[in-house]
C-alpha cells in the first residue's frame, strides 16, 4: 500500500551544496518538484517522519523531515552477492587474497543453487535496508570446473533478482576467468549468459598468465553483445602490476569510454607517484571509471609486509581530481575475502574518508558522491538523483548535516524506492527508546 503523491518539507539535500532547506514533491513514483525554502516551514498538515510507524508512513502523503538529510538511493557498484554470508563454510586463515580464492573454489561444488540464491537475496535486502537502490554484483563462474557448476550461479542470480525486483535493482557481471585451453567453452558459456539477461562482462585479467590476451577476449565479447565491461584490475601490492595500462589501450581503441570500469587498482597505491599519475591520466583520457573497495583491500592487502604495511586502497583523491569517475563500494560481505560488512554504503563511505584522507568539511560531499552520483554514472543510470522527472528513489537519514552522517552513522533510516516505502528503521539516537522496524515487503 502506498500513496500516489508525496510531499516533504524541511529537507536537507547535501548534494545540492546549499545550506538551505527544500520542499520536494513526487507523484506516481517520480519527482515533480524540488524547491528551495526561504526559511523553515511550519505546517500542522505535514507529519514529522520521526514519529510515524511504518504502516503510518506508507499512507502519509505530507511529511516534515525537520531538517533531516535526504540522499538519492545509494548505488553499490561492486559486490559479490553470491559469495555473501559464506564465511561459516569457507574460512581464510592467512587473510590473503590467494587463500580466499583457493578456499572458495574448493567449497563451491557443495553450494546448491538454492543456497547461492538465498545468500544473494539476503545480501541484496540487507543492502536495500541501509538505503541502496541499485547493486552491481560480480559472480563466480568457474567454467573450467564444469559448466553445470558455473550455470548454477547464473540461474541462482537471475532467480534472486526476480525475488527482490520490487525492492532493489541488481546488475550482474560474471567474472569470466580466461584460459586459452577453455576458450571455446568459455565463449559459448559467456554468450549464453548474456542472452539470458546478464548485464555485462567481468573478470580479473591481472590473475591470468597472459593479461593482455584476457583483456582482448573480454573486449571482443563485450563489443559483440554491445555490453559494458567491468574488470577487477591490479588487486595486488606489486607496483609492477599494470594491467590498467593494457585496459586503457583497449578502451581507447574500441571507443568504450564511459562503458568500462576498473575495480580495486591497489597497485596504484604501491607504485611511484609519477608512474601512478601517468596511469591515472591515461584512465581519464580513455574514459575508464574506477571503484575503490576500502574494506576488503584494507583486510586483504599488505599481508606479507612487516613494518610499513601497505594497505591497498587506491589513490582515491588523485583519481577524483584527475576527472576519473570513481565510486566506493562494499565488495564482499561476511565471506573468506572479508569477514565483516553488511552492505551499508554509509559505513563504506566512512572507511573511504579515513583511508583516503577525505575528512575535511569540504571533502564530505565528495565522499557522498562516491556513493551516489558517481556510481550511478558508471552503472549507466540516466535518470538518477533528486530532480524533477527522475524516479523518486531516496533514503532519509537521521542527521541534519553531511558531516553528521559520518560522525553518527545514523541507525534511523527511511528508504523509498519503486514507488513505495520499502524500509524504515527508527531508533532513538541515544538508545532511550525502543526501535521500530518496517517490513521490506
Amino acid at each position: 500500500m502506498h500513496t500516489e503523491t508525496l510531499e516533504a518539507i524541511n529537507v536537507k539535500l547535501p548534494l545540492q551544496q546549499s545550506e538551505e532547506l527544500y520542499t520536494v514533491k513526487a507523484r506516481g513514483g517520480r519527482w515533480t518538484a524540488v524547491e528551495r525554502q526561504e526559511a523553515v516551514v511550519v505546517s500542522s498538515e505535514h507529519l514529522p517522519i520521526q514519529g510515524l510507524s511504518f504502516d503510518e508512513l506508507k499512507t502519509t502523503a505530507l511529511l516534515d523531515l525537520e531538517g533531516k538529510v535526504m540522499l538519492p538511493g545509494f548505488v553499490d557498484a561492486h559486490m559479490h552477492l553470491d559469495k555473501a554470508y559464506s564465511l561459516p563454510w569457507v574460512r581464510n586463515r592467512s587473510g590473503t587474497l590467494l587463500e580466499a580464492i583457493e578456499n572458495y573454489r574448493a567449497a563451491s561444488p557443495a553450494f546448491t543453487k538454492e543456497m547461492i540464491r538465498d545468500r544473494i537475496v539476503k545480501a541484496a535486502l540487507s543492502s536495500a535496508s541501509f538505503g541502496s537502490a541499485v547493486l552491481r554484483s560480480h559472480l563466480d563462474v568457474p567454467v573450467h570446473m564444469g559448466r553445470e557448476m558455473a550455470m548454477r550461479t547464473i540461474e541462482a542470480a537471475l532467480e534472486a533478482r526476480e525475488k527482490v525486483s520490487e525492492i532493489v535493482d541488481i546488475q550482474y557481471f560474471p567474472m569470466f576467468f580466461y584460459d586459452p585451453a577453455y576458450e571455446r567453452e568459455l565463449t559459448e558459456f559467456a554468450s549464453e549468459t548474456l542472452r539470458m539477461g546478464i548485464d555485462g562482462i567481468g573478470g580479473a585479467p591481472h590473475l591470468s598468465p597472459n593479461p593482455e590476451t584476457n583483456v582482448g577476449w573480454a573486449f571482443r565479447l563485450a563489443q559483440l553483445f554491445d555490453k559494458p565491461i567491468d574488470l577487477h584490475t591490479d588487486e595486488s601490492d606489486n607496483p609492477d602490476m599494470k594491467t590498467i595500462d593494457i585496459y586503457c589501450d583497449y578502451v581507447k581503441a574500441g571507443g568504450y569510454g564511459g562503458r568500462a570500469t576498473a575495480g580495486h587498482l591497489c597497485s596504484l597505491s604501491a607504485m611511484e607517484h609519477n608512474e601512478a599519475e601517468r596511469l591515472i591520466a591515461k584512465m581519464a583520457d580513455a574514459g575508464i571509471a574506477a571503484v575503490t573497495l576500502p574494506a576488503v583491500n584494507l583486510y586483504l592487502q599488505g599481508r606479507g609486509d612487516r613494518g610499513n604495511v601497505r594497505r591497498g586502497v587506491t589513490r582515491v583523491r588523485e583519481l577524483e581530481e584527475a576527472g576519473v569517475t570513481i565510486a566506493a563500494a562494499s565488495d564482499n560481505i561476511q565471506d573468506p575475502f572479508h569477514p565483516f560488512g553488511r552492505g551499508d554504503l554509509l559505513q563504506i563511505g566512512l572507511m573511504t574518508a579515513y583511508a583516503a584522507h577525505l575528512a575535511k568539511e569540504e571533502d564530505i560531499v565528495t565522499v557522498l558522491r562516491l556513493l551516489t552520483t558517481n556510481p550511478a554514472k558508471l552503472a549507466g543510470l540516466t535518470q538518477y538523483g533528486i530532480a524533477p522527472g527522475n524516479p523518486a528513489s531516496f533514503v532519509v537519514l537521521d542527521a541534519c548535516s553531511e558531516e553528521e552522517l559520518f560522525q553518527e552513522l545514523p541507525s534511523s533510516r527511511w528508504v523509498y524506492n519503486k514507488s513505495k516505502w520499502t524500509f524504515a528503521s527508527m531508533l532513538s539516537r541515544f538508545g532511550l527508546e525502543p526501535s521500530v522496524s518496517g517490513s521490506l515487503v
